[in-house]
């Protein structure tokens, strides 16, 4: 019910961006997922709610998504809504369910996040040059956002990209297996706070849909056209 009342007022996203609020469209997609999963309770699971109230929400979201969280020039979903920037988070559609890994404006996204958001072949959270946190430019290439594009290869079914990132993403870890929040791939070392778990979350998630995109053949059927 909180959320119900609360969930068209703008925020500072993910990546808690300083600076004005915006309507985020990663935040936006979680929102969908929060009454998706609340509609699942209860139809599936026999929890108490009111579902048909939700289901109206969740399409309403839904559709704001992706008439106002979707640039159609580009062919990508974009960071927040009134701009044509994306954002690492973007990767990460299939894996909480609101579109499929092969739908084509996702896949649009992965294309628009490789030619805008990577370096040296890892992968930055957004492109800080926008100036849309504030903060001086010059950010390292986030490692949990690079093994999110080998859950995002994954999901769309590109198998051979998955692998090939993730064992270059393995390949930096220290001696004992440790990741760090971002890595300097001029300088060939790991910066940011160490250890990140944010990272190795990053890394199971990765392995974890890497297997299950193998076990299926392909793409992974997660997700609802919409």
């Amino acid at each position: 019910d909180g959320l119900a009342g609360h969930w068209k007022e703008p925020d500072n996203g993910l990546w808690e961006i300083r600076g004005p609020r915006r309507h985020f469209t990663h935040s936006r997609i979680m929102v969908w997922v929060a009454f998706d999963s609340a509609i699942e309770a209860v139809e599936q699971h026999g929890l108490d709610g009111p579902a048909d109230r939700w289901h109206e929400i969740r399409d309403e979201v839904g559709a704001e998504i992706l008439e106002r969280g979707y640039d159609s020039d580009r062919g990508t979903f974009v960071q927040h809504y009134d701009t044509t920037e994306v954002d690492a988070s973007l990767l990460l559609i299939p894996a909480v369910g609101f579109l499929p890994g092969d739908d084509p404006r996702f896949l649009g996204t992965i294309s628009a996040i490789e030619q805008d958001l990577m370096r040296e072949g890892l992968v930055l959270r957004y492109r800080t040059e926008t100036n849309v946190d504030g903060m001086d430019s010059g950010e390292h290439p986030f490692l949990a956002c690079s093994f999110w594009l080998v859950t995002a290869y994954a999901y769309a079914g590109r198998i051979d990209d998955a692998h090939a990132l993730m064992r270059r993403l393995v390949g930096l870890a220290n001696d004992v297996g440790l990741m760090s929040e971002e890595y300097d791939p001029v300088e060939k070392r790991m910066v940011g706070n160490f250890p990140q778990a944010f990272s190795h979350l990053g890394l199971a998630g990765a392995a974890l849909a890497i297997a299950r995109a193998e076990e299926s053949g392909g793409t992974i059927r997660q997700g609802r056209p919409i």
